[in-house]
This record gives structure tokens, C-alpha cells and sequence, in this order.
């Protein structure tokens, strides 16, 4: 993870923390994008499960005691991506309560505190401050959004805590320098690589548009479209915007309409993609619409609703409902087991295979569990194999998948697994 000059470490309390994540990025660079405006407001709602309070064992890491080994998670549990985060929490517990059920990590239960950062950037630093220094967790898991993620991890990196699958595709997560971070699934360039792809190769379209939130998750997966682009010899036909946590997507309808696209990429949360591609529609216009898996893809066919019909969603893990795969068997099952009236979907089941992941880490260390060596067993396992969906990682290789799944929201309003845009059905 970053280090610092020990004098300047020691200046680090709690304030200086938070000075620090707001000026220092994976490379030093200011986490903030300058449209963003977390709000203190944003910290005051905890969601958390009960913890317990044992003693703490001798020399082992923080949040760690004989009987549980604690880990924390600030993601959006209110506002327009509350269904992000409630969904990657629900993963998280299902595999832990599925482990539990079975004796915990060599007897450990693990337990997971949780507080809601409503998808702003400072509320995430306030949390991951507080979960670091006062709930004393031994790592941060599924943090949810780039924005937010990108300032958290300083301070997560200069407290040595392990950063767990975070909920986002961005690359300054996959830089190598931060060696206290274990991605989990493909990144956005991954993702619009494949949407790219797809609409030239199978569709033969040209006239490609892009819609992103104005934030550094917007601009992350801009920056992925415009590489697959490039790499054709193309150009976005026209660009649209919008503020992160707003609806305001009127404005950036217009401006998407005037290079009469016949394909839209959009990299945005479920509500306003859902209300731009309402608008769209009531409009009488007819591109495809395409998005990534940030956006949180049931709650998204729940508020497009008939509309939904023919609107694509990349994915980065398998369809959560084939449960002849055994990774999804098992989720099916820790998820019916943890929650009977929980309906299964892609962020929980990335959150299940988060809270998979960690659990292989702990399993690496046995007894003696210590932060180095949980992020050790991940990074040096061969193959991390969690009941047939494998993770690898390396020398400078942080994230575990590379792999993207296609999906399409049918006439029914579900998702249905296909390989190509051509006749879909949808």
C-alpha cells in the first residue's frame, strides 16, 4: 500500500486523514472530481448487524478477537443508488452467514458493519475514517461507487487496512502501487470494450453516442468508450451529461439527439438512465441503449418497467438465476438460507462472491490471521476457485475476473444471458 515519509505519518490522526484522502490519489493526485459536492449531511445513517464485543486476541490485527473477525463497509444505502448498496450488503451477509452456519473461519465468525456514505464522496471518507479508527475493523469490503472509492482508499492505504471488491470498474483501483487493494471483477474498459464490439461487429453500427455521469465514475467509463472507439478509427457522434445524484437528464437528451445516434453507451445509476431512456422513448426515438453493471441492473428493469424491452446491461458475473453452475447454486442457496424473501439479482450475487473471496483469504492465513498475510493468500493463490468461477491474480495484477457477460431485458422485463445483438428477441 502507499507509504509516507514516517514523519509525516505521525501527523496522521484522525484529522489528518482526512486532509490527506483529500488531496492524495493512487498517484497523488486530488481524489475530487470538481463537480463533486458531498455533503457532512450525507454520514448519519448506520446500517449495521449486531457485534458482539469479545476480548481482542494478543498481536493479532485490529478486528480481530478468538470469536469474530470484523469487517466494514461504507456504500450509498440511501438516495438515488440505495439499491447498490443494500444489494452488495445483502451479498456480503449471505456468504458470511453461510459460513457461519458452518463454524466460522477456523471458529472466527465474521460480521459486517456497515454505514451509509449516500454515494458522496465526503461521507465516504467520514465512514471509512470512523470504521478504521473506531469500530477498528480489520478490512473494508464492497465499497459501492468510483467517486466515493477513490476517497476512501487513501485512507484506507495509509491505515494498512486490505480494501476489499469494491463495487466499481474504475483503473486507479487496478494501479499496482496500491497493494492493499483486491479487485474482484472486470473493469469498465472491459465492459465497454465488449458493448463497442458487439455494435460494430454484430450490428454493424457506426453512430455510437455516450451519456455519462459528470463524476470520475461518469468519466471512467467515457474514458473506456473512447479507447474502443479509438481503436476503430472512430468518434462519439455526440456526448451527454448529467450531475451524479440528480435526475436532470432532460438537457442531456437533447444534446445526445443531436448526432442522431444509433446506439447510446450510457454510465450512469438506475434512475436517471431509467429516466433518460423514458424520455426517449415518450420521444418517439429508437437507438439502442446500452449500460454497464454499476447501474444496478434489477432496480433498473423495476423503473423502466414495459419499457425496459431491448435495453442492454454488460454484466461482470455469471446470470444469477443458472443454477447449473455451482457458483450459483451456492449463492441461491446462502442467499435463500440468509433471507427467504430476497430475490436474487447481479449485485447480490457479486456481493456473495465478495464475501466468498475474503473468506478464501482468511482460509490462507489459518489461525494466525493478520492483514499482511490475508492480502498475501490472495494475491500469491494460483487460482482462487469459488465453486468454479475463478479468480487469478499476480505480479501487478490486482483484479480476479476479466470476465463480461451479456444481458438483455425482454418483453417479459427480465434479463435474459445472450452472446450477440443479432436477434436477440427482446
Amino acid at each position: 500500500m502507499k507509504r509516507r515519509p514516517a514523519a509525516q505519518r505521525r501527523l496522521l490522526g484522525a484529522g489528518g486523514i482526512l486532509a490527506l484522502a483529500l488531496i492524495a490519489g493512487p498517484s497523488g493526485c486530488f481524489p475530487f472530481d470538481s463537480t463533486d459536492n458531498g455533503s457532512p449531511d450525507a454520514v448519519a445513517t448506520v446500517q449495521q448487524t449486531q457485534v458482539s464485543e469479545p476480548e481482542p486476541v494478543a498481536a493479532q490485527s485490529p478486528g480481530v478477537s478468538s470469536e469474530r473477525i470484523l469487517f466494514g463497509q461504507s456504500a450509498a444505502f440511501s438516495g438515488p443508488a440505495q439499491e447498490l448498496g443494500r444489494n452488495m450488503r445483502l451479498g456480503i451477509q449471505a456468504a458470511f452467514h453461510e459460513v457461519n452456519e458452518s463454524g466460522g473461519v477456523n471458529g472466527r465468525r465474521l460480521e459486517l458493519i456497515t454505514r451509509d456514505d449516500a454515494y458522496e464522496p465526503e461521507a465516504a471518507i467520514a465512514n471509512t475514517t470512523q470504521l478504521i479508527e473506531e469500530e477498528q475493523v480489520f478490512a473494508l469490503i464492497g465499497e459501492v461507487g468510483t467517486p466515493t472509492s477513490r476517497s476512501a482508499t487513501p485512507v484506507a492505504a495509509n491505515a494498512g487496512v486490505p480494501f476489499i471488491a469494491p463495487f466499481t470498474g474504475a483503473e486507479f483501483l487496478r494501479d499496482p502501487e496500491w497493494d492493499n487493494i483486491i479487485n474482484l471483477r472486470a473493469s469498465y474498459y472491459q465492459e465497454t470494450e465488449e458493448m463497442v464490439a458487439r455494435l460494430t461487429t454484430d450490428l454493424g453500427i457506426k453512430r455510437i453516442a455516450v451519456l455519462y455521469q459528470d463524476d470520475s465514475y461518469g468519466r471512467a467509463g467515457w474514458r473506456g468508450v473512447r479507447l474502443a472507439l479509438d481503436r476503430r478509427g472512430m468518434e462519439p457522434v455526440s456526448i451527454g451529461l448529467y450531475p451524479r445524484n440528480t435526475m436532470a437528464v432532460k438537457t442531456a437528451l437533447l444534446d445526445l439527439n443531436q448526432g442522431a445516434p444509433e446506439a447510446v453507451i450510457m454510465i450512469g445509476a438506475y434512475e436517471p438512465v431509467a429516466a433518460l431512456i423514458l424520455w426517449a422513448r415518450h420521444m418517439g426515438q429508437a437507438p439502442i441503449f446500452l449500460t454497464v453493471s454499476f447501474v444496478g441492473s434489477n432496480a433498473l428493469a423495476r423503473e423502466l418497467g414495459p419499457e425496459g424491452a431491448g435495453v442492454y446491461v454488460t454484466q461482470v458475473v455469471p446470470f444469477p438465476t443458472d443454477d447449473s453452475l455451482p457458483v450459483v447454486s451456492s449463492y441461491l442457496s446462502a442467499l435463500s438460507a440468509y433471507d427467504p424473501d430476497a430475490d436474487p439479482g447481479f449485485v447480490s450475487f457479486e456481493g456473495y462472491l465478495a464475501g466468498r473471496l475474503a473468506i478464501a483469504g482468511l482460509d490462507g492465513c489459518g489461525p494466525d490471521v493478520k492483514r499482511a498475510c490475508f492480502l498475501e493468500s490472495l494475491r500469491s493463490a494460483d487460482v482462487i476457485d469459488i465453486d468454479g468461477f475463478q479468480l487469478r491474480y499476480g505480479d501487478g495484477d490486482n483484479q480476479g475476473s476479466d470476465k463480461v457477460f451479456l444481458t438483455v431485458i425482454g418483453r417479459d422485463g427480465r434479463y435474459h444471458p445472450i452472446n450477440t445483438l443479432i436477434a436477440t428477441g427482446s
